[in-house]
């Protein structure tokens, strides 16, 4: 059995292969394909090749690990790859190169190897549970300094209507308590910035658990706490509502979502 840290290698070797065909798909004049799932949210033929190309890595290196992917499904288990191949479509086809590819192993609903990459930005980020996380340097992360009141990142809830009047609220008293938001429209970037002290934190509503499994280990083995919005550290895999940044400022926005609670 491939041990944590080869597994991270994995995961790394399946990034880059759907960064391989997402790069290459910028530049390429055919169609994409786009189909559209529900509001504001596509797929295109770029995000499915990303897909199978990561995974392609994944089985090989290890067939008997089951694979929950955002394009070809499957069904959750203890132990399973959750792969996200291009986290912010949207972006992708209006030509906004923020976009990342996401990888974890989750073992009992708990992200246990964690990868994110920015295709078209250069950025990579890798984390193992108790060994630290990692930019793609090899420089460790660590945000337990952080004072926790610059500037945070966020995505608003345009998939559902019913979540908009419990996340006003929050984002309104955000705003007043910290420098300024950002809202770039793919969190698995925001966690790994979030992680890497670019954003103070990172706060959002009804995620999928490949949108946040990677990048929520990153920013735990940072030393920043990650949880839903009533501040439980498990159930945040299963609800999506997350938030995740250094120690200070999730104290700081805890207190605001059990506020508006």
């Amino acid at each position: 059995m491939l041990s944590q840290s080869e597994l991270r290698d994995v995961a790394l070797t399946a990034a880059r292969a759907a960064a391989v065909v997402i790069r290459a798909a910028r530049h390429d004049a055919a169609p994409l394909h786009t189909e559209r799932k529900g509001a504001g949210d596509y797929v295109t033929a770029v995000d499915r090749a990303a897909e199978a190309a990561a995974l392609a890595v994944l089985r090989e290196a290890d067939p008997s690990i089951d694979v929950l992917a955002e394009e070809s499904g499957g069904e959750v288990s203890a132990r399973m790859w959750v792969v996200d191949p291009l986290d912010g479509t949207t972006n992708f086809l209006r030509g906004f190169p923020e976009v990342g590819v996401s990888i974890a192993l989750v073992e009992h609903g708990v992200p246990r190897v964690g990868v994110v990459t920015a295709p078209l930005t250069g950025g990579e980020w890798s984390a193992v549970a108790g060994e630290g996380a990692f930019d793609g340097a090899g420089r460790r992360l660590d945000i337990t300094a952080s004072p926790g009141d610059g500037v945070v990142a966020t995505g608003f809830p345009f998939r559902s209507a019913k979540n908009r009047p419990r996340y006003i609220p929050v984002m309104t008293a955000a705003m007043e308590s910290f420098e300024d938001l950002r809202r770039a429209g793919a969190a698995s970037l925001d966690l790994a910035y979030s992680a890497s002290g670019v954003w103070e934190g990172f706060f959002e509503l009804n995620l999928a658990l490949w949108d946040i499994a990677a990048g929520s280990l990153l920013v735990r083995e940072a030393g920043g706490v990650v949880t839903d919005w009533a501040g439980d550290e498990d159930a945040v895999f299963r609800s999506g509502d997350i938030l995740a940044g250094a120690p200070a400022w999730h104290e700081r926005m805890l207190a605001i979502t059990r506020a508006a609670a």
